[in-house]
């Protein structure tokens, strides 16, 4: 291999060989320096007053349509943070799959971490990033249950696939191995057939989250970013513009 000038690593059992200095480096210490030098400046659009309006709602649909073709399938992507009754905070993604009269709806396991959470502190921070519009949205607000008639109505559209894995998966729940997991699938699918066979499960549905605030966050360059905040009073919203 011809050695450069420039720094060349190679992986080899969590060390990195550094063929310029000619010795081993610690690998977390390499990795460190290049995660100091990753940098990217913002420059592809901006959040003016003139497009606000009063309704975040709007102003949030609108960003949704014009991330759809940069981010595909990601698009209704969010992360999901909730907290547990000793304080701790967990995050994870999920999919956006509705909004309804202001409300953003997601589905899932009612036995789940998110769930259990939830039910003990129902106040939870919803966030999307679309990064090929260096946009950021962050939404807060109080989880509740959809109605059982609205969840079944969703489960029904689902995938047949998706169908059957929501009554395989105790989700959250250990399990000791994947062939476990896959077993109880074939099994279901032996007892549930086709589509119109599979039951809605009671143990499954959805949640509304109604937002008391929304963040919207548009990437500029100097990192002097726009960052302009809805507050819910009532049945108004107001807006304020934020430091970066």
């Amino acid at each position: 291999m011809e050695k450069t000038k420039s720094i060349q690593l190679f992986w080899a059992n969590h060390a990195i060989f550094d063929y310029t200095l000619g010795c081993t480096v610690n690998a977390s210490n390499a990795m460190s320096k290049d995660i100091h030098a990753i940098r990217k400046d913002y420059a592809s659009s901006e959040l003016v007053e003139d497009v606000l309006g009063d309704d975040p709602i709007h102003l949030f649909a609108n960003w949704f349509e014009e991330a759809r073709t940069p981010m595909g399938y990601d698009v209704n992507a969010m992360t999901l943070a909730t907290v547990d009754r000793n304080g701790f905070p967990t995050t994870r993604i999920v999919l956006l799959k509705g909004i309804e009269q202001g409300n953003f709806l997601f589905y899932t396991n009612y036995t789940s971490k998110k769930s259990s959470d939830i039910s003990e502190n129902p106040y939870v921070s919803l966030c999307f990033f679309w990064g090929p519009l260096e946009r950021q949205v962050r939404i807060n607000g109080r989880a509740q249950k959809l109605s059982k008639t609205d969840s079944e109505a969703y489960f029904k559209t689902r995938p047949y696939e998706s169908q059957i894995g929501a009554w395989a998966s105790e989700q959250s729940a250990v399990i000791h191995s994947r062939a476990e997991l896959k077993q109880k699938y074939d099994e279901l699918c032996r007892k549930y057939p086709t589509v119109e066979s599979v039951p809605f499960p009671e143990f499954w549905g959805g949640y509304k989250v109604s937002p008391n605030a929304i963040e919207f966050w548009q990437g500029r360059p100097g990192r002097l970013h726009d960052r302009i905040q809805y507050t819910r009073e009532h049945d108004t919203w107001k807006w304020v513009r934020l430091s970066p």
